[in-house]
This record gives structure tokens, sequence and C-alpha cells, in this order.
């Protein structure tokens, strides 16, 4: 049996320059840290004692005699990619609900393909190479409307300025003194919005409208530049927070499919009781919403937030990784 952990990601900086459609030809940068919150994933080969051949657990259970017949794009394309002909059982645990805005459908490809490349004895990929094997199945291989930082950032994990253009994707590793990143942590909060949605239908909506959107684009991966200098820097937190405002004021102008009265309100709510900035993550639509805020400010937040559920943010620095591996 082999387990893979593979971190969930928060976003700060550039979301929408990550999609190929944007960054082939312009460029794209984000600035992200990946979470210590996790897909866990258990590979091992399945004993065929009954009519099917694989057994798939996620929010639920296929049983099937093919991997044809495997519903799950990604166990299907990651199973197809190693060629795998035995039987095989996959079980999917997180911490945090799938399509939360933190990159869970990227944490899955990666950690599968972590475990199977172990399962199947193949020689381990490097981060990068683990990062452009998952962004080529997603993209290419499944027809996934998803960007490329989801799966640079559970691959590597830690805290990135990732990179994008017509020669692929690279990860930069923002290295900030020890004190000073802890102090990042304790200025996060996620709040879960109760909200779920389809990333890839939304960012299908955002993608089709990159042609009417190249201004907005470009202000946000501007902003990416200031954020690093912010981060590298000495200075308090509200600076970047400003910049997160203007982040988000400028993303929910995207696309319709953004934001709701709902996540608006959240946001007014947090801003109104000292939140010093904040951005819905993902592509839109739902998911956890991010607030920056002094940690005196929290309690207040959190109270008139209630009964949102509120989770504590503590960084990831490894990326995906095996956890146990038994050849028994």
């Amino acid at each position: 049996m082999i387990i893979s952990r593979t971190p969930f990601r928060v976003s700060f900086f550039g979301g929408g320059t990550d999609y190929p459609d944007w960054y082939r030809e312009h460029g794209g940068a984000v600035i992200a840290v990946a979470i210590a919150k996790y897909c866990y994933l258990s590979c091992r080969w399945f004993q065929n004692f009954f009519d099917a051949k694989h057994r798939i657990v996620y929010n639920r259970i296929e049983l099937c005699g093919a991997i044809d017949e495997i519903e799950h794009p990604s166990v299907r394309a990651c199973l197809r990619h190693f060629g795998v002909t035995d039987g095989v059982e996959i079980i999917h645990n997180a911490d945090l609900p799938a399509r939360s805005g933190l990159g869970s459908s990227s944490s899955f490809t990666i950690g599968l393909l972590n475990a199977l490349q172990a399962l199947t004895a193949r020689p381990q990929l490097g981060r990068q190479a683990l990062a452009d094997l998952a962004i080529h199945l997603e993209q290419e291989v499944m027809g996934e409307s998803v960007g490329s930082q989801d799966q640079m950032m559970a691959a590597h994990g830690g805290l990135n300025r990732l990179s994008f253009d017509a020669k692929g994707c690279r990860a930069h590793p923002l290295t900030l003194p020890q004190e000073r990143l802890e102090n990042l942590e304790r200025h996060m909060l996620l709040f879960w919005t109760g909200l779920s949605r389809n990333a890839s239908e939304i960012a299908a909506h955002q993608i089709g409208n990159i042609g009417h959107k190249q201004p907005e684009l470009r202000a946000m991966l501007h902003l990416v530049d200031q954020a690093e200098d912010i981060l590298l820097g000495s200075g308090d937190w509200g600076e970047m927070g400003r910049l997160m405002h203007e982040s988000w004021t400028i993303k929910r102008g995207l696309s319709r499919h953004i934001t709701s009265d709902q996540i608006d309100a959240i946001y007014h709510t947090a801003r109104a009781n000292g939140a010093l900035g904040g951005k819905l993550l993902g592509a839109g639509g739902g998911g956890f919403f991010l607030v920056l805020a002094r940690p005196e400010d929290h309690e207040g937040i959190r109270a008139a937030l209630s009964p949102l559920i509120c989770t504590p943010v503590k960084f990831d620095h490894v990326g995906s990784q095996i956890i146990f591996q038994s050849r028994d």
C-alpha cells in the first residue's frame, strides 16, 4: 500500500494569468502558498475476489471492470498514463471540502500520480516534472478548463512566485525570515462560504472573456511585482491588504460568475470589522474566502461572520510526498 499526502494552496495574487490561453502569449505570474491542509490518497493492488477489477472511493464508490469504465476523470487519465493493467484500489480523504477554491482537484491529480509511480515502482519524478505531467493530463488529456498554478503549488509546496510563459511553468521560492513568515500565517483567516461550485465551468467563462479583459489581467499581473516587494520587505501587512483589496476588485470584474451578493456581504462584513483585505479563492462562485487581518481583530471578524466556519492557516513547506509505503 502507498499513501500520498498533497497540500492545498492559497493564491494571493495573479490568479487568472495562469491560464495557458493567456500566458502563452502575454506571460503570467502568481504568488501563492501551500497550506497544511491535505489531500490523502491510498493506493494498493486490488485483490480480485469480486466481479469488479478496480475500486475507487471518493465522495462515491466506483466498482469497475476496466479503466475505460471509471468515471473519475483524473483516476482514469492517471491509470492510463501509467499503463496499469492489474486491478487497483484508490481511496481518497481530505482535510477540507472539494470544490472549495484551494486547488483540490489538482492536489488530487498530483497526489495520485505520486502514489501510482511508487505503486508501480517507477522512478520518482522531480517536483517540476510531476507538476508538468499533471498540467498536461488535466489540460490536454482530460480537457479541463484549469490554470497551471494549482499543480505547481501541490507539487512544490512552500511560498512561491510562479511564472508562466510559452516555454513552460517555473517556481521561484520566496524566502522570508521565519518570524515574518509566521507573522503572515497569524494574519490569515479562511472562511468557508458554504457554497460549492464547478471551477472548470467558471474558468471556461473567464477563458472565453480573455480577449475582452486584457487591461484587467495586465493590472493583476502588475500587482504580483508589488506584492513580492512587500513580502520580501519588512513593512506591516496593511499594504498587502490594500493590494489584495485592489486585486479582488479587479478579479470580480473578469466574469459575472465570480461573485454574488452573499459573497460580497461576507467581504463587506469582514472589512467593517477590521480586515485589511481579502479575496475569494479559486475561480470564483464559492468556496473559501481569505481574510487578511491583524491578529487582535480576528475575534471580532469571526464573531461578525458567525456561523461561517473559520479555518486557521499554517503553511506547508514540502509539497506532495509519500507518507507511507509497504510492499507486503
